[in-house]
């Protein structure tokens, strides 16, 4: 099920988080304005409860954002982005499964790590002044980097792609090694192939089709598709009617490479997955 070359594990602060199986990463969106669930989540009460909810529902990481990175998002300014992921933070840092900071910001990295935050996933792949510095200084946190090109309120306008697999796996490729040259390592690292980000509908087909073609990258590879609009685009269905779609994309996902999905229905996703690993590779035949 795992290309022969694969990492069996992801090196994540002090959990080291095996890839024998799909690793489920729900979403905690603490914003007023995300596409999917803005506002159900943006009070401490609410934002805490569903953290709860998704681990009780088999979640092996939670990813906490405060800041919209859906099309056309304009920045969130860091003060407020601190003020809605800090806290949150700081109620969870308890739990069982390691906790993942959805942000750019580097001053929001330092303190999320100081809080026991193991996981560093930016949709702009450590870019803005002093992230890597922060990561670098970090002995041991997990690290997404994420394919993007240009910023999330103008980054459909820059979707042109000769070959869309080949160049996202290059870029991805040379952020990697960039990294790694500046002294991270590489069992640290996960890369996000960026669907929706910089992205249209055709070139998201084309890159779901064609995962495969990252498998030579020999990180570990986490997609993020639950709810999103090209679902919608395919299917005809609003937002909160997505969820057998998301499953459909996360399974041809994990049947193409990815062993990390990252969605906001996790005890939908893992029963899905439960059935898909059962029978993905051979089973000794039941007396």
């Amino acid at each position: 099920m795992i290309p022969a070359r694969a990492p069996r594990a992801w090196r994540c602060g002090r959990h080291l988080l095996s890839l024998e199986r799909v690793l489920v990463m729900g979403v905690l969106n603490v914003t007023p304005d995300s596409f999917s669930d803005g506002g159900r989540h943006d009070t401490l009460a609410a934002a805490i409860a569903h953290a709860h909810a998704l681990v009780a529902e088999g979640a092996d990481i939670i990813d906490i954002g405060g800041e919209s990175t859906r099309p056309g998002a304009a920045p969130v300014p860091d003060e407020v982005e601190r003020a809605r992921v800090l806290p949150v933070l700081q109620a969870l840092r308890e739990l069982p499964v390691p906790l993942s900071v959805d942000t750019s910001q580097p001053a929001l990295m330092q303190a999320a790590l100081d809080l026991g935050a193991s996981i560093l996933n930016d949709v702009r792949a450590l870019r803005r002044d002093g992230a890597l510095a922060v990561a670098r200084a970090s002995a041991d946190c997990g690290i997404v980097l994420m394919h993007m090109i240009g910023e999330p309120a103008d980054m459909q306008a820059q979707a042109r792609y000769q070959d869309v697999v080949v160049e996202v796996r290059d870029w991805l490729a040379r952020r990697r090694d960039e990294l790694v040259a500046a002294g991270i390592d590489p069992a640290r690292i996960a890369l996000d192939p960026g669907f929706g980000f910089s992205k249209t509908r055709g070139h998201n087909r084309a890159l779901l089709s064609g995962l495969r073609g990252l498998a030579p990258l020999d990180q570990p590879l986490l997609v993020g598709l639950s709810r999103k609009s090209t679902l919608g685009e395919l299917t005809g269905r609003p937002v909160t009617e997505r969820l057998a779609a998301s499953l459909a994309a996360a399974l041809l996902a994990v049947h193409n490479g990815a062993r990390i999905v990252r969605v906001h229905d996790v005890g939908a996703t893992r029963d899905a997955l439960a059935v898909w690993q059962a029978c993905a590779a051979p089973q000794p035949q039941e007396e």
